[in-house]
């Protein structure tokens, strides 16, 4: 048996305190061997990750960095969740969309999704391709209507379906404390996806008789997804929500011309719910929907009811980060985002199947997104403890940080008249637009990467395809998508092989062993991959006496890129550069550091190069239409 040595110190003794320098002498220590020379300060700031609004990830967050304000789950300022047993009791609600003209293939598919998992109906009506109005009644057939709630989308034609659903009600004899929907009025909203200007008078109309009948539906949405899918960022899709529900909470507080008094702020707090979309950054999506609470809240404490500020919020998988190429890796994104939305407190979640950006969803996509929220609740728990992110350094800091950017652009909404007036200035339009050409630097370099898209690329992929969905609305922001840039370029490609029967091609040439280019060589792959090129890589290596003839039989369209160390490049990428020329090569890269070799080569590709635009100039030079 061991003896432990008698130093005088229990087991059971606390460890000493490490403090904050000693932390950071070793991060400098660490630091030092990977060649940078920082301290302090410095040091930390190597190792944070800059985020969108001014935000910044720390490496390491401590106890006294932590806001002291957050209360308790169920009470204000509700950032620890809208009620006091969070998601523990049935966790939350698992609400499908749906789209489509036909009643009867929409009724079908309602009432499989209801069978198997789905606890609410999200239906888009009216406009080209949507459901009729006058439809609903089928769409709805044989749905038990006290049990499963609605939600309706339904554009300029919301007070109209909203009162075709009301009707339904009425004739099923569903009582009016039973029924439980969102009718989905919200002329803002509309406005910033189509341009059209809509009055708010039917709007505050159904809010009305919903309060004072209909004591489970809520009239009004506030859907933040225009915003966030005209590239705007997380401060930015819960200032402008802000804006939104401080423009409706004005619009119903106040008297009608008829001498009606206007709804209490209970009331039409009680009339509102809230739409964001949840990403597959999960720390983000996390913080967002408790901050989105907490800003509420400071909202209806202002109105003079902070208790009745726990806001209602709806949660939908972004469209923004959805692929069109290698659609499968959509299935990780969305269970990462429904599982950051149902951890940060979201009270209903829609998964968006992984075909969403092909088309209409078939019965296997349909299914794979509703058991994303039953596995997330029956398998893995995630509802039965109560706000789970509550306590992190990390997360609270973030929430608080990310509450203060979005308050900050809210007020500056409001400063322009309200968010109708900064719509129809252009405030909106321009702010959103330079955070998406920000963030387009970014995935254009590759610093935010797409897996399947700008990172492994399957240029073999079978293409998967699907019945078009009907046109969504527009006239108003533009929609857009992380893919959208490497989807154009993929596209050009695609119509090459088309043309020609193969795709543009360029010739890997790689010096020395294995061990001196995989890593090089496996970087330019999956970087003209991308694009759509196809890179060749045969033989595994070549020198100066062989490269000309691998080349040569390589079919390259007039390119070629080095792939090695940088020691092997000293010894030959000049000698290879010629023999590469010398058989046809216009254009030699090498992938590496720029300024290497310099003379030998043309261009270079590295980590951090402009991705796109090094893969567009490809393309035109090797006369792939565009």
């Amino acid at each position: 048996m061991t003896v432990l040595p008698d130093d005088g110190l229990s087991l059971a003794a606390e460890f000493p305190d490490a403090t904050h320098e000693q932390w950071q002498r070793l991060v400098e220590g660490v630091l030092r061997k990977s060649g940078k020379d920082v301290s302090g300060e410095a040091a930390e700031d190597a190792l944070s990750t800059k985020l969108q609004d001014g935000l910044t990830t720390r490496p390491l967050y401590t106890a006294p960095e932590t806001p002291d304000d957050i209360g308790f789950p169920g009470f204000a300022p509700f950032v620890r969740g809208g009620s006091a047993a969070g998601g523990a009791a049935a966790g939350w609600d698992v609400r499908q969309r749906h789209l489509g003209s036909d009643p009867v293939r929409v009724n079908e598919a309602v009432l499989t999704d209801l069978e198997n998992g789905v606890t609410s109906l999200w239906l888009s009506l009216g406009g080209p391709g949507g459901l009729p109005v006058d439809a609903l009644p089928r769409a709805l057939d044989g749905v038990y209507l006290d049990l499963a709630p609605v939600s309706l989308d339904a554009g300029a034609a919301y007070a109209d379906a909203a009162r075709a659903l009301l009707r339904l009600y009425a004739e099923r004899g569903v009582a009016p404390e039973a029924a439980r929907a969102s009718l989905g009025a919200d002329p803002l909203g509309h406005e910033a996806r189509t341009g059209e200007v809509l009055d708010l008078a039917d709007a505050v109309g159904l809010a009305r008789e919903a309060a004072a009948h209909w004591p489970g539906v809520r009239a009004l949405s506030v859907d933040a997804l225009p915003y966030h899918e005209a590239g705007g960022s997380a401060a930015e899709e819960l200032g402008l929500s802000l804006a939104t529900g401080v423009a409706y909470l004005r619009a119903l507080t106040e008297a009608n011309g008829d001498g009606d008094g206007g709804l209490g702020v209970e009331a039409a707090l009680g009339q509102l719910e809230f739409r964001y979309a949840a990403t597959a950054d999960q720390f983000l999506t996390i913080a967002k929907f408790r901050a989105a609470r907490r800003l509420w809240a400071r909202i209806a404490q202002a109105c003079g009811a902070p208790d009745a500020g726990a806001q209602r919020q709806h949660a939908v998988t972004s469209p923004v980060m959805m692929t069109r190429r290698d659609p499968w890796v959509n299935m990780l994104r969305t269970t990462v985002a429904s599982m950051a939305a149902g951890v940060g407190g979201a009270d209903s979640v829609t998964v968006l199947p992984f075909d969403h950006e092909l088309g209409l969803p078939d019965a296997f996509a349909r299914r794979i997104a509703r058991n994303t929220s039953t596995i997330l609740l029956e398998e893995s728990h995630l509802a039965r403890v109560i706000d789970p992110a509550g306590g992190s350094y990390y997360v609270e800091r973030l929430t608080d940080e990310l509450a203060h950017a979005a308050w900050e652009f809210f007020q500056t909404v409001e400063k322009a008249g309200g968010l109708a007036a900064a719509l129809r200035s252009g405030l909106v339009a321009e702010r959103l637009a330079a955070t998406w050409a920000e963030r387009s630097k970014q995935l254009a370099r590759r610093r935010e990467p797409i897996t399947g898209v700008s990172e492994f690329p399957l240029l073999s992929e079978r293409p998967v395809e699907r019945e078009p969905a009907p046109a969504g609305p527009s006239g108003g922001l533009p929609r857009v998508r992380r893919d959208e840039a490497y989807e154009a370029l993929r596209a050009r490609s695609d119509a090459h092989l088309a043309a020609t029967g193969s795709r543009p091609r360029i010739f890997l040439a790689a010096l020395g062993p294995a061990a001196a280019h995989t890593a090089r060589a496996t970087f330019t792959a999956n970087l003209f991959q991308a694009g759509g090129v196809e890179p060749v890589h045969d033989p595994v290596s070549v020198n100066a006496a062989t490269a000309a003839e691998a080349y040569a039989a390589s079919g390259a369209d007039g390119m070629a890129v080095l792939c090695s160390s940088d020691a092997l490049y000293e010894e030959q990428a000049e000698a290879v550069a010629a023999a590469l020329r010398a058989a046809g090569a216009t254009t030699v890269f090498l992938a590496g550091k720029p300024g290497t070799s310099a003379g030998a080569v043309d261009e270079y590709v590295f980590a951090g190069c402009d991705a796109v635009a090094v893969l567009s100039s490809v393309l035109d030079r090797m006369g792939v239409a565009s």
